[in-house]
């Protein structure tokens, strides 16, 4: 009998772990259901607000024609109305192939397919080249050989080459087998956009100019078409679309590298984000991950986020589990990481000494006062100008130990840099005390005494840098680009150009051409399995072609 009683309760017990599998099955799959269903819904939503930008595109452009407005002004306006219909139309194409993605999970929710334009032929007078993909010279279904060929299935792919274009013709023979009459056919080459209009170098052609130089989709497409190749802005913005989801995978080990570094760089920059009537003033983050000055051996990179505001629980959000050094300026916005309570410790907060060393030099800086006031007469502090030199020291100092390890660098600023900065806060101290709180060089005095800790913090560790210039560095090609492309059409378009950005970014910092890279990279993402994707990032990138060169030399 208790035999018998075991028996019925491993029964029992086999039957409740089948039971909660199925439970656990059926919750996954409704978990897709539901997932599918909201993509399909995203990606409904933003074709509807890419039409709708068509439609106000296309009513402007009908309103020009018709009562002949050709003022500057009006011309403004449809050049930002077509921004934002680029950008709105790379997000629905985006969209998308998410919902795709979504939908190849479940069989309950279907994947929502954008309604097109008939696909234009390419112009007949761009030259072809044939790839031809030859078919198998034995039935796969039966093993006979006694074939018959048929027409063939071309795929145009329009590519770019140095200074001329070029369409290939992809052509898959087709043949048909005598004996069991089943028809055979190399399978399709992988585009990494939809319908494969595009070659991998036209691509990243087309993500570095809009990106890396600056140059909106609709200046691209005007330059194409002086070229010959008469392509509308929401093909060029699909494909744009297209190529963020295909190099997601890529930017969030990217962001993994960059977050696991013992030191980082932070910074924003503005960016002007199309509103209602106006522009509002939205903002790009870059976090640096930078070991070389101390010898590191991680390889460099940089991640940038977009927000539309500049509050601080943005940089909190993007940090949510780092603890380590976090390089910043005096922006509030970081104070709560650096306090208990943060993850499992607080970070540590290195302050800019750039920043600190900039506030006297302005008061020194004549032919910048002059432009500045006019009509003011220029004064050159002599406290901001000895504050300014005691500062000098101490930079001529770091310049001496840049790239020595951490510990070298720790034992020559003990011995050296300590006493200088133990030196110039006594004496701004004293200063303090003696000038005015309104006087232009105690404001000076108090942004470095007011956190002087922060300032101080590089003197007990030598993986600490002396400034933020890394991070600041690399939203200089943001502001440059301002003047250009005017602003962001909307929130998925700034995430999208911060994507964009950190490739570009991480490929200068390894010294790697963005263009070269992209184009690999777009040429052969789709055939890396998962685990090998890293092989891709820019670092490794650069290794294994220099590893290839060697071995090809030898």
């Amino acid at each position: 009998m208790a035999r018998n009683h075991g028996k019925d309760e491993v029964l029992a017990l086999r039957a409740e772990l089948a039971a909660a599998r199925d439970f656990a099955e059926q919750a996954q799959l409704q978990a897709y259901e539901a997932e599918a269903r909201a993509a399909r819904v995203a990606a409904i939503n933003a074709d509807l607000l890419a039409r709708n930008a068509h439609l106000e595109l296309m009513n402007e452009k009908l309103r020009r024609d018709k009562y002949g407005a050709s003022s500057e002004r009006s011309r403004r306006i449809l050049e930002q109305l077509e921004m934002t219909f680029e950008e709105l139309e790379a997000d629905a194409a985006e969209a998308e192939i998410v919902g795709q993605q979504a939908a190849l999970k479940t069989s309950k929710v279907a994947a929502f397919e954008r309604k097109r334009q008939a696909r234009r032929d390419f112009p007949a007078d761009v030259p072809r080249e044939q790839i031809v993909i030859a078919a198998p010279e034995q039935c796969p279904c039966c093993g006979s050989d006694n074939l018959s060929h048929l027409p063939p299935t071309i795929t145009e792919t329009l590519e770019k080459v140095p200074a001329r274009h070029k369409v290939i013709q992809t052509v898959r023979e087709k043949v048909a087998c005598r004996h069991c009459e089943k028809i055979s056919q190399p399978p399709a080459p992988f585009h990494v956009t939809p319908r494969g209009m595009f070659g991998p170098h036209f691509l990243a052609s087309l993500v570095f100019q809009k990106y890396g130089l600056h140059q909106p989709l609709n200046s691209q497409r005007d330059r194409l078409e002086s070229e010959g190749i008469p392509l509308s802005l929401s093909t060029l913005a699909d494909q744009i679309g297209a190529v963020s989801a295909a190099t997601k995978p890529l930017f969030l080990l990217m962001e993994a590298h960059v977050l696991a570094a013992e030191r980082l760089h932070g910074d924003d920059t503005t960016v002007p984000l199309l509103a209602k009537y106006k522009t509002d003033i939205a903002r790009m983050w870059d976090y640096v991950r930078d070991d070389r000055p101390f010898g590191g051996p991680a390889p460099p990179a940089v991640v940038f986020y977009y927000s539309r505001n500049r509050k601080g629980e943005h940089p909190r959000a993007h940090l949510a589990n780092y603890t380590g050094i976090l390089q910043v300026d005096r922006y509030a916005g970081f104070n709560d990481m650096f306090k208990e309570g943060w993850a499992d410790k607080p970070m540590t907060r290195a302050n800019c000494w750039a920043h600190g060393r900039r506030q006297f030099f302005e008061l020194v800086d004549v032919a910048r006062q002059l432009k500045r006031k006019r009509d003011a007469r220029p004064i050159a502090s002599p406290l901001a100008l000895e504050a300014l030199q005691r500062i000098d020291r101490i930079f001529e100092i770091e310049r001496e130990i840049n790239g020595k390890t951490a510990a070298e660098r720790l034992a020559v600023r003990r011995e050296r840099a300590a006493p200088i900065v133990s030196e110039l806060e006594g004496w701004m101290r004293e200063q303090r005390n003696i000038l005015s709180r309104h006087d232009p060089v105690a404001k000076a005095i108090n942004y470095l005494l007011n956190d002087w800790q922060g300032f101080t913090n590089f003197l007990s560790d030598g993986r600490i840098c002396l400034t933020n210039n890394a991070a600041e560095r690399e939203v200089r090609g943001i502001a440059r680009g301002r003047k250009a492309w005017l602003f962001v059409g909307s929130d998925r378009g700034g995430e999208r150009a911060a994507m964009m950005y950190s490739f570009i970014g991480t490929c200068r910092l390894n010294d790697v051409d963005p263009l070269l890279w992209l184009t690999d990279v777009l040429a052969r993402i789709a055939d890396l399995s998962q685990s090998r994707l890293h092989e891709l990032l820019p670092w490794t990138w650069k290794a294994l072609r220099e590893a290839e060169t060697i071995e090809m030399a030898a």
